[in-house]
C-alpha cells in the first residue's frame, strides 16, 4: 500500500500567497524597469474580477508584464532559489513544515500539488527535501521561459486531473493507496473528496463549513 500525503502550497503550509510575493522579489533582480508595469496589473485583476480573463490568463499576464515574454532560463532559477530560502525564512509555518516532517517519519511519500507556477515551487520543494511537485508548468523555448501555461492551471478539478495524471505516470495505482490531502481552500474541495483523509489547515469559512460537513479535521497552524 502507497502512502501518499499531498500538500496545498499558498496559505496550507505558507502564510500567506507566493505568486505576488515572488514577483516582487523577481522585479529588482531581473529588470528593475518594469515596476512601471505595476498599474497595469490592477487592470489585470479588473479583468479576471469581472469574468473576462480567467484564473490562469492572469497569471500568465501579470508574469509577462513584470518579467517579460521571454525570460531567460538561468537566470530564472538563480532568482527562483533565491526567493524559496526567502519564503522558507519568512512565508513559512512551522507548524506546517512539522507536519510534512510528521508525514515523512509515518513512511509517507511527500507531495506538494499547487497552483503556484513549477519553476519556483521545485526550488521550495528541493529544500524541504520533498521530491514530488505537481505545479502549473510554463513553456519552454531553447534557452527562454514564456509566461504562457503548459497544460491546466493547477487549481480546483484541473488538480485532481494533474493528481491523478501525475499517479498514473509515477505508476501509482488509486486503489492500492492511502492518500492523505491538506488544503486551505475550498476549491481544493475535488481533491479533499477524492483523497482517503482530508485535512482543512488554516481553512477560510467556506472550507470550514464543508470540512464540519464531510468530516474532515481542521488544523489551524496559522
Amino acid at each position: 500500500m502507497q502512502q501518499l500525503s499531498i500538500f496545498d502550497m499558498d496559505k496550507t503550509i505558507t502564510r500567506a500567497a507566493t505568486f505576488g510575493p515572488f514577483l516582487a522579489y523577481a522585479v529588482p533582480r531581473h529588470r528593475p524597469w518594469r515596476v512601471i508595469f505595476v498599474p497595469l496589473m490592477l487592470i489585470t485583476s479588473l479583468g479576471f474580477a469581472l469574468r473576462l480573463i480567467s484564473r490562469g490568463q492572469l497569471k500568465e499576464l501579470n508574469l509577462a508584464l513584470m518579467l517579460g515574454r521571454r525570460i531567460p532560463a538561468d537566470q530564472l532559477t538563480r532568482i527562483a532559489r533565491g526567493f524559496a530560502g526567502f519564503t522558507l525564512a519568512r512565508n513559512s509555518l512551522a507548524e506546517a513544515l512539522a507536519r510534512i516532517e510528521q508525514e515523512r517519519a509515518q513512511g509517507r511519500r511527500v507531495v506538494l500539488a499547487t497552483a503556484s507556477y513549477a519553476f519556483y515551487v521545485r526550488e521550495i520543494a528541493n529544500l524541504l527535501g520533498v521530491k514530488d511537485v505537481i505545479a502549473t508548468q510554463t513553456t519552454k523555448l531553447e534557452d527562454v521561459v514564456s509566461p504562457r501555461i503548459n497544460g491546466e492551471n493547477c487549481y480546483g478539478a484541473a488538480k485532481l486531473r494533474m493528481v491523478q495524471s501525475w499517479m498514473a505516470q509515477k505508476g501509482l495505482d488509486r486503489a492500492q493507496s492511502h492518500i492523505r490531502f491538506f488544503s486551505d481552500h475550498v476549491s481544493d474541495a475535488p481533491c479533499l473528496i477524492w483523497a482517503d483523509e482530508g485535512f482543512a489547515t488554516n481553512a477560510h469559512a467556506p472550507l470550514r463549513a464543508l470540512a464540519a460537513k464531510n468530516g474532515w479535521a481542521i488544523l489551524d497552524w496559522a
